[in-house]
């Protein structure tokens, strides 16, 4: 993009000023170099979700912002209930609640490295990936509608982990509100068979080795030191978030018209939150984060038992999960005054700083951890909220690399079955279905890792802990 579109307010903040149809002005927090590389496309849609009705403060980018459906990815909006403020599906996405969970094997990587290919096999066939896949658990009725109310305290009920899990889960495992009558019997029917299961895309599992660390006292709060062994788990609401994105856009573009709003893309459909349509959806979309926290908990249960079978006294710890594509209901100071909002976070992570109280206690002084995906050639990234994120962006970071190129234009240049050899010959073993999926996930399709993570350290969004290095990689 073209650098003469913003305000410069410092090295990594961009301003653009309310123009045209916007009702406040938008921020994008990012390198010099990143805003020149990025899409324009971010820019239009940035701008649009700053004139959507009841937005607060500022609309937000993060630095891994790249073009979506409707909101960029790496968006971040917050909407007031009592002023008009609206709800919109292509603001959370159609993973909803996808995001990232950590697992320490309490062992170092230099214990592993002479099993990676066995692990990484043992990984492959414990948890089913790629399109369509299915898994050994299939959900009756009563079973799906108490998955969708309980979500991970539902799975734990079921078996699938340990009591000590809910508390080192966003919202401790459980989103209340979900309203599973207002989801469609087509997306349970979808998800009827996935739980368990990683997906496709851009989701992985994947064991790595902590690189390097920045912040020894985060790190030592997280229980991480230098070569240990950490297992990276990405997925989110399978089939069922898909489907129930799908339906409430549909039904969103009537309700927009309906209410007057003016949409400068369809994609943005949108309804009032104190509507009928805004209402359902909400319970809908909790619902849908209710089934990304089941469906993480059983994917570290499938993990644990892998595990176990190789390295019998082996106890996977849950460092933490946190989700990346969601709406919630916050309270945020704006102006002065304190406020329930609803935050839309796309592509974004929602980053409390130091004492929150929704914070688990053992974290209470360094923030809410949050786990940056890179790519399968680089790995991720550990960093922690701040209180100053507070009034930057509502407590969002970052949520990944994010891409620099579509699927396409990397099938174009790159394939699978080359990339798997590369990576190999660089100690990083992956495990695929598909070579296509591969190539899709090229490492060079996605931004530099370490610049995004930068830009959002420089810009006080978070404080950076600990690089995670890859060294066996399951893709879907």
């Amino acid at each position: 993009m073209e650098l003469n579109l913003f305000q410069k307010i410092n090295e990594t903040t961009w301003q653009i000023s309310a123009h045209g149809n916007m009702r406040v002005p938008a921020i994008i927090y990012a390198s010099e170099e990143i805003i020149q590389n990025m899409d324009n496309k971010v820019y239009e849609q940035l701008c649009n979700v700053a004139g959507l009705p009841g937005i607060v403060d500022k609309a937000y980018a993060m630095p891994d912002a790249h073009w979506g459906y409707g909101f960029p990815i790496g968006g971040v909006a917050a909407f007031d209930p009592e002023h008009g403020g609206v709800v919109s599906a292509g603001g959370v996405g159609f993973d909803i609640s996808c995001g990232v969970r950590l697992l320490h094997t309490g062992m170092k990587i230099d214990e592993l490295r002479s099993q990676l290919p066995a692990i990484a096999d043992l990984l492959y066939n414990a948890v089913p990936s790629g399109v369509g896949s299915k898994s050994r658990i299939k959900l009756t009725d009563k079973e799906m509608k108490d998955m969708l109310q309980g979500g991970a305290r539902w799975a734990l009920h079921q078996g699938f982990g340990e009591s000590e899990d809910l508390e080192f889960i966003e919202e401790h495992g459980h989103m209340t509100g979900a309203r599973p009558e207002y989801i469609s019997a087509r997306a349970k029917e979808r998800q009827r068979p996935e739980m368990g299961t990683l997906g496709s895309g851009n989701h992985y599992l994947e064991l790595q080795e902590v690189k390097t660390i920045d912040d020894p006292i985060a790190a030592e709060a997280l229980g991480l030191s230098l070569g240990d062994a950490v297992i990276s788990i990405h997925c989110g609401s399978r089939g069922l978030g898909h489907q129930i994105g799908t339906d409430y856009l549909r039904d969103m573009l009537v309700e927009s018209k309906k209410h007057g709003i003016n949409l400068p893309d369809r994609e943005l459909a949108c309804a009032p939150i104190h509507s009928e349509i805004g209402e359902h959806y909400l319970g809908a979309m909790r619902g849908g984060i209710n089934c990304a926290l089941a469906n993480r908990q059983i994917i570290t249960h499938f993990t644990r038992e892998a595990f176990q079978k190789m390295f019998p006294n082996s106890n996977l710890r849950l460092v933490y999960d946190v989700s990346h594509n969601t709406c919630k209901s916050e309270w945020h100071e704006v102006d002065g005054e304190r406020k329930n909002l609803f935050v839309h976070r796309k592509g974004a992570t929602r980053a409390w700083g130091p004492d929150h109280a929704e914070l688990p206690k053992k974290y209470s002084t360094i923030g809410q951890p949050i786990f940056i995906g890179g790519s399968m050639g680089i790995g991720s990234y550990v960093l922690v909220g701040t209180k100053k994120a507070e009034s930057l962006s509502f407590s969002s970071a970052c949520h990944g690399a994010g891409r620099s190129m579509s699927r396409t234009e990397a099938t174009k240049i790159w394939r699978g079955s080359e990339l798997i050899e590369s990576l190999k010959e660089q100690g990083i073993f992956i495990r695929s279905g598909t070579y296509r999926g591969v190539a899709e996930e090229a490492p060079e399709a996605y931004k530099n890792l370490f610049s995004v993570v930068d830009s959002a350290a420089a810009a006080e969004l978070a404080i950076k802990v600990a690089h995670l290095a890859p060294h066996a990689c399951i893709k879907g």
